[in-house]
Parts: structure tokens; C-alpha cells; sequence
């Protein structure tokens, strides 16, 4: 529903009281301090207290007169007018129902030159069928260049990936650039730092429909605006454990997985994502002097709200560091989201299947990188 005015927002005081006093608006699930993400949804306890007191008094209007003006949105978009904008080539036939498989679209970019990225946006074309849309990059080269990290044995694979060697392996569509997801925002990267894509290159959207009840169609976009070029290059990337399994039942199953950086990094954002079953995430970073700490817990992760954690200080993690990420899992009754306690749960890019996947952006420390 729309917030932007009074006549609007009266009928919902008492809901909102209720959210922000609850924590539950604006949503947010990391547990880190205030002021350790630039995206932080949280409100300071002087603006709840404005909120539960406004509400609890009756919801006064105030002198119309102290209203700021109503914001204004460039034609829908986020980020501001795009300086270009790159379609699906033409609309895909969502069905009225039934299940749809991930379908992938490719979008040439046609760029003669290489392009830095500051700003970038995916745009549904039809909100109501599109969960989400990852947009992949694929360079022209034959040898994409690797990440400046290496994924490394955890403790559990000396069950999971052991007992099941033949476990299969995602396919590889690119780099992860973009995404629209539940709770997802659009990407917009610091003055000085932003994200190259070659010349030649062409995108890869991979989008899930789902089935409403009424047949439609989508057109998706992904909206770019340009910067030049930058003092520091943002890459992307993701680790994951695709051998993960999950019992039946089980309430609070742990699945980790964690890689070892070649290179001197600072790490701006992280993206934690798992399906229905998906409870808990927990990220730490061991150092080469045997260091750890927690960079990132988020106790009560929510499917409906994927969200990048960026970093309101980028992360520097020095070359030999070891991030590790643990994922717990609900597969039991009591999850309310749990498509069916009664079966062991293995990786799959459907909803009731699960995932353990990490998005991690980062920059390389200059004086270090020898590319």
C-alpha cells in the first residue's frame, strides 16, 4: 500500500505501531550496530519513539504546511534516467499455472568499448509473475578471469561431499552483475569505484516465473548508467555448497561453506541466500594471524526479503584471510514455510528445493594486484 500521504497512511497507525515496535518495519535482518551497512533499513530508537507515539496519540495529522514535497521517481527507475537500457528481445508467455523452469534469455550488449558501470537496475517487466531475475555477464573472452579467491574444504565435506562424489555442479552463466529478488535493491556503486563490462560482452538473464492464476507476459530490462573510469574496479562473485543435504525433520541443520583469498581484497557487499528452509546465516573471517570475527549474522533470514549487505566501510581482508559462511536449515514441522519436513532436502534452483549461495562484491587493493 502507499505511504506518500497523510489520508494514505492514517488507516495503517496502528499496524505501524505495532512493526516498528516489534522491529518487524522497515525490515531488516543483520544484527550487526547501526552504521555498519550504507543500506540499513533500521529506524534510531528516537525515530520509533516519533512513530509509537504519533500512533498512540491518535495519529494527529500536523500543519500541512510542514509536509515535504511528495518524490519523484525518473519514469520508475531507482537509479535515476538510464543511459541505456538492454530488453529481453521479446516478451516470454507466462502460463496461468502450473511450474515454470528457470527460463534464460540472452541480451547482446553491442558495447564497441569497455563500459564502467555505476549504477545498475533490473526492471520486471510484469512484477506480478517475475520472482526474481539474476542478470549474468559473459565476457568475449575464452579465459574468464578467475576471482581473487579460492573456495576451500570445509568441515562438512568430509560427509556430505565424500559420501556423495558425484553431486552435481551448477552450471556456470557468468558473472552475477544484477538482481531483482523480494527485498532486493538496486545497485549503485560509491563515486571512484565501479564495475567494468567488456566490450562484446552479452548478458544472460535467468528469470523465475510464477504461476498466478492468470496467464501474462514479461519483457524484462536492465537499466545502466555509465561512470568513467574508476580509481578501484568492483567484481563479482559467489561461492557455494551444492552438496548440501538436509535431513528430514531437522530444526536447525548446519551446512558451511568458505574460500581463501589469493590477493589483497577490500570486501564492499555480501548476499546471503537460501529458499523456504533457510533460518540463520553466519559469516566469519579468520585472518592469516589467527583473527577471527564475525563480519555478518543474520539470525533470522527471511526469503521474502533477499537483501546485499554492503558495507558502510568496506571490509579490508588481507591476502592468506579465510571467510567462512555457515547456513541453518529448518526442514522440521514447525517451519511454517516448509514445503514438506518429510524428505531430504537437496540443492535445486526450485523454492522447495535449497540453496547455500554466497554473491560477494570486493574490490582488489591496487599495490597488491599484479592484474
Amino acid at each position: 500500500m502507499p505511504l506518500l500521504t497523510y489520508d494514505q497512511t492514517r488507516p495503517w497507525a496502528k499496524s505501524i505501531r505495532e512493526k516498528v515496535a516489534l522491529g518487524q518495519m522497515p525490515p531488516w535482518h543483520a544484527a550487526e550496530p547501526l552504521g555498519t551497512f550504507s543500506n540499513d533499513r533500521r529506524l534510531t530508537a528516537a525515530e520509533k519513539d516519533t512513530l509509537i507515539q504519533w500512533a498512540t496519540t491518535g495519529a494527529p495529522q500536523g500543519d500541512p504546511k510542514d509536509m515535504p514535497p511528495t518524490p519523484k521517481f525518473a519514469d520508475g527507475w531507482d537509479i535515476g534516467t538510464p543511459d541505456v537500457v538492454l530488453s529481453m528481445a521479446k516478451a516470454f508467455q507466462v502460463p496461468a499455472s502450473g511450474t515454470i523452469n528457470y527460463q534464460y534469455f540472452t541480451v547482446p550488449t553491442n558495447f564497441t568499448e569497455d563500459k564502467w558501470v555505476q549504477a545498475i537496475e533490473v526492471r520486471p517487466g510484469t512484477r506480478s509473475v517475475v520472482h526474481h531475475v539474476l542478470v549474468f555477464c559473459r565476457e568475449p573472452d575464452a579465459q574468464p578471469r578467475p576471482p581473487a579467491f579460492v573456495q576451500v574444504p570445509t568441515k562438512s565435506d568430509a560427509t556430505s561431499r565424500t559420501a556423495d562424489p558425484v553431486a552435481p555442479r551448477p552450471t556456470g552463466p557468468g558473472t552475477l552483475i544484477a538482481t531483482t529478488a523480494p527485498g532486493t535493491n538496486a545497485m549503485s556503486f560509491e563515486p571512484g569505484s565501479a564495475m567494468r563490462i567488456k566490450a562484446g560482452s552479452t548478458l544472460l538473464f535467468q528469470i523465475h516465473y510464477t504461476a498466478n492464476g492468470k496467464a501474462a507476459e514479461d519483457q524484462s530490462s536492465v537499466g545502466i548508467i555509465f561512470a568513467g573510469k574508476p580509481k578501484q574496479e568492483i567484481r563479482n562473485s559467489a561461492f557455494v555448497n551444492i552438496s548440501l543435504k538436509i535431513p528430514p525433520g531437522a530444526a536447525n541443520q548446519e551446512v558451511d561453506s568458505a574460500i581463501e583469498f589469493k590477493e589483497d581484497v577490500h570486501i564492499t557487499a555480501l548476499f546471503p541466500h537460501t529458499h523456504l528452509r533457510g533460518k540463520s546465516w553466519q559469516y566469519r573471517m579468520v585472518y592469516p594471524d589467527g583473527r577471527s570475527e564475525v563480519v555478518l549474522s543474520v539470525p533470522k533470514y527471511d526469503f521474502n526479503w533477499q537483501t546485499y549487505y554492503v558495507f558502510a566501510q568496506p571490509l579490508a581482508v588481507p591476502k592468506g584471510s579465510r571467510l567462512e559462511a555457515a547456513a541453518y536449515y529448518d526442514n522440521s514441522a514447525a517451519n511454517t514455510w516448509n514445503p514438506d519436513p518429510k524428505v531430504e532436502v537437496r540443492w535445486g534452483e526450485q523454492t522447495w528445493q535449497e540453496m547455500q549461495y554466497t554473491g560477494i562484491s570486493y574490490f582488489v587493493d591496487l599495490t597488491t594486484s599484479t592484474r
